[in-house]
């Protein structure tokens, strides 16, 4: 919501910004689409990789999930894309920003769980699709890949939700 916000507030071209949302009605509900099963598919399924799973069957499970919800998206980069380097074409879009900003906790998951999650041999599109999002001006920086720091601030996180639990 805050992206599209911003993006409305700001519309392409202000400052020389290019706009995340499709000019094109259709490609922008599509998009929306896209952001929202991000958001409702794989956000929950980290969540309880990292912070919800008290059992390794149950961390396996959310990580089934994960890897699902991952390869819908595989097609769904091709749909989207139209052949190009992001979901939002030639330029990072909204799609690309929602899923990128869960790039940071992929890295810890990969490292938490022994396997990537975007794994190129099952989803190379999204693979890909990962390496230049993260080359780009607008990650670089901003996308976290400490695995080890963000692993560190995950139990931070669990101590100090454990602590108001009581």
């Amino acid at each position: 919501v805050i992206v599209q916000y911003i993006d409305e507030v700001w519309p392409g071209g202000a400052g020389g910004r290019p706009s995340v949302m499709p000019s094109d009605p259709y490609e922008r509900a599509v998009a929306r689409f896209w952001a929202a099963y991000v958001d409702d598919k794989v956000r929950p399924a980290w969540l309880a990789i990292l912070f919800g799973s008290k059992t390794e069957e149950e961390r396996a499970a959310a990580v089934a999930q994960a890897v699902a919800a991952l390869e819908t998206l595989e097609g769904a980069f091709g749909e989207c894309s139209k052949g190009k380097p992001f979901f939002g074409g030639d330029g990072v879009g909204f799609v690309d920003v929602v899923l990128g900003g869960y790039l940071g906790w992929f890295t810890a998951i990969d490292k938490l769980i022994g396997r990537r999650l975007i794994d190129p041999a099952r989803t190379p599109a999204l693979a890909a699709w990962e390496e230049r999002f993260r080359a780009t001006d607008a990650a670089k920086g901003v996308v976290p890949d400490d695995a080890d720091k963000l692993l560190e601030f995950r139990q931070t996180l669990l101590r100090w939700s454990a602590s108001k639990a009581k």
